[in-house]
């Protein structure tokens, strides 16, 4: 299940970067791998949640990868900014979803 949700990141967040290279419509062949993307990432997810993985972590873990490796592929990508306080707000939302983690687990 965890390569599930894996594959819903990574499509999710290669949506993402792709909507950010058609901005402004310049090519208009990147919306194509947008739809695909998104669709495929809800998809898996949707797998994800039935294979049984609890929502919550399935959604935070999804969420804060997205979050974080967007932030760092577009700074890679397109020079965008990756300031300190950016990364210390990636190490919160990280750390945040390990507790959720734990705290399924404990239950």
């Amino acid at each position: 299940m965890w390569w599930l949700l894996a594959g819903a990141i990574a499509t999710e967040v290669a949506a993402t970067l792709s909507l950010r290279a058609s901005e402004g419509g310049r090519v208009k062949l990147w919306l194509i791998p947008v739809v695909l993307g998104y669709v495929a990432a809800f998809v898996l997810l949707s797998l994800t949640l039935s294979a049984g993985m609890a929502i919550g972590v399935a959604y935070g873990v999804w969420a804060a990868c997205g979050v974080a490796l967007t932030a760092i592929a577009g700074r890679l990508l397109f020079k965008e900014p990756l300031t300190w306080i950016m990364t210390a707000g990636i190490v919160l939302i990280i750390g945040g979803v390990l507790l959720i983690e734990v705290g399924s687990a404990a239950s």
